[in-house]
């Protein structure tokens, strides 16, 4: 077990148990404790990644390349099934964000993707089953979030990274990272960024600064504010544009195993977490018992 300091002392209790690799927290934007158990390098952030892609939606908005009210059938010409169904030609840009998609499961998920005949995952995912008014119901599904990348691609005219290199990664200090692309080449707006956890602290830490980073507004107060907020009911605390509503008006970036980026604006706090833990759930809860609780 690391040093640690006295606040993360409980928390570091379970911290092998579960499974946790490195943990940053902040108040008022200076780190407060930090710990390792694991060297820091960059790992897959997994659905953390989706939180990214909402931000790269809130630029292209910005810059007027797409609008959250385009109908899917309109932003995917020719790619949508012949007779689309009534609840497809309902659906929006904005229903690609909140899990509310009208899908009837999860699809396009890591175990899904390693044996998939089709290489055109866009065709495929709107092929797929809408069996529910878009925006009635919280279904967890990577058909949204994948989509909504696509589109901010094919209007940037490049993939995710090289989108969100002069608008994001660069102004954070954050050096050119992977992320998993599909076999077309679109980057996976779903999963698979890989980064370190003091670099995903830095992304949380300009959400909790309402996108001011060391005093430029690097993105727009409105869509943190829009983003973060809870957009759809999931029988939990919310959920918004790709981003998860937690206790005590938390909103974080979550990605499977335990890569959490949560933000406790009322605690002016941030905590950045990677871990290969099996119980996220857990994880998480204990974070917010051990760190967010007692500050």
């Amino acid at each position: 077990m690391p040093p640690v300091v006295p606040l993360l002392e409980e928390f570091s209790e379970k911290a092998e148990e579960l499974r946790v690799l490195n943990i940053r927290v902040f108040r008022d934007s200076a780190l407060i404790a930090s710990a390792d158990w694991d060297e820091e390098i960059r790992r897959n952030q997994y659905s953390a990644s989706k939180s990214f892609t909402s931000a790269a939606v809130g630029f292209a908005l910005r810059e007027g390349l797409l609008s959250l009210d385009e109908r899917l059938v309109d932003a995917f010409p020719g790619e949508t099934p012949p007779h689309p169904s009534p609840f497809l030609q309902e659906a929006r840009v904005r229903d690609l964000l909140t899990m509310g998609l009208g899908q009837d499961g999860a699809y396009l998920m890591g175990a899904q993707r390693v044996n998939m005949d089709s290489v055109d995952w866009v065709r495929h995912a709107l092929a797929l089953p809408f069996v529910s008014k878009p925006g009635s119901a919280f279904v967890y599904n990577n058909v949204g979030p994948y989509l909504a990348g696509v589109l901010v691609q094919r209007r940037a005219g490049c993939d995710l990274v090289s989108y969100l290199m002069p608008r994001l990664f660069a102004p954070l200090g954050i050096r050119r990272p992977l992320w998993e692309c599909d076999p077309a080449g679109y980057t996976f707006g779903a999963g698979g960024l890989v980064l370190c956890v003091s670099e995903l602290a830095k992304f949380t830490l300009l959400y909790a600064g309402k996108g001011v980073w060391e005093g430029k507004q690097i993105l727009s107060p409105e869509w943190v504010e829009e983003s973060t907020g809870s957009q759809i009911d999931n029988t939990h605390e919310g959920y918004g544009y790709l981003f998860w509503r937690g206790p005590g008006n938390t909103y974080r970036a979550d990605g499977k195993y335990g890569q959490f980026g949560i933000v406790a604006p009322d605690k002016h706090v941030v905590v950045a977490v990677n871990a290969e833990s099996r119980d996220g759930g857990a994880l998480l809860s204990h974070i917010h018992r051990t760190v967010i609780e007692v500050l």
